[in-house]
């Protein structure tokens, strides 16, 4: 027979093996769990980055046929520039512009302008104005595609495209981003790094969804001025002068 204290012995030794493996199994089950939450987290940091990707790698030239059939030339006497379609129906469409380029003929008393897309030419007739904001609406009866308006500005850094007729070379585009928001002379204005030139006035400012956020309006020039445009901020025409399709996406 084992001694009593043989026994004992063998008893205590069997519960700090007991104790043992069970604080074992306890180490592996936590290491397993932290793992498991090591791992969700950065599965969630790679969905993120590949929603980050998704974002910039944009197939902006399939933005741009998209947006092309939105946008048109305006030719307003001596005056050059461009617009896009902000609304349409069945009795045609509502082009904004920039005041500045129709300006000339509308202070001569005529409100008629000739609207270009490629080969085909349109009369179009400026029927509302607002001078305070540089903003024309010209309406042609011709139905053309609407882009539709952002719903919020974009944020700075934001990747964006002008699209327009710089010296009437319509269907141009250029790609910038934006840079800053400024109150000039009363006035809002998006900045943008996007390269626009005369012709460019009243063409719009696309993001990577194809959707308007400014109107192009001007630029500051100068001896090492580089990259420094302005847009009227979309949300101004809609909220005055033109009934607009804000897009919910």
């Amino acid at each position: 027979m084992l001694s009593t204290k043989v026994l004992t012995t063998r008893l205590i030794a069997a519960a700090v093996v007991a104790t043992v493996a069970a604080a074992a199994i306890t180490y592996e089950w936590r290491a397993e769990v932290s793992l498991r939450a090591r791992l969700a987290a950065q599965q969630q940091s790679i969905n993120e980055l590949e929603k980050r990707l998704d974002t910039t790698q944009v197939d902006w030239p399939a933005v741009a046929q998209t947006v092309e059939a939105s946008v048109v030339t305006v030719e307003a006497g001596d005056s050059l520039g461009s617009a896009w379609v902000a609304h349409a129906d069945t009795s045609g469409s509502d082009l904004v512009t920039n005041f500045h380029v129709v300006a000339d003929q509308w202070s001569a008393g005529s409100a008629a302008v000739q609207v270009r897309q490629g080969d085909s030419t349109w009369p179009g007739t400026v029927v509302r104005v607002d001078r305070n904001d540089d903003l024309a609406i010209v309406h042609v009866s011709r139905r053309l595609p609407v882009l539709t308006v952002a719903p919020q500005r974009p944020r700075l850094g934001t990747t964006v495209m002008a699209v327009g007729s710089p010296l009437g070379l319509d269907g141009t585009i250029s790609i910038g981003v934006v840079s800053g928001y400024r109150s000039l002379e009363g006035s809002n204005y998006l900045q943008f790094t996007a390269a626009i030139s005369p012709g460019n006035s009243g063409g719009p400012v696309i993001d990577a969804r194809g959707r308007v956020v400014a109107i192009a309006a001007a630029k500051f020039s100068g001896v090492g001025v580089e990259d420094l445009s302005l847009g009227i901020p979309v949300t101004v025409a809609c909220d005055s002068v033109v009934v607009c399709t804000v897009s919910r996406r």
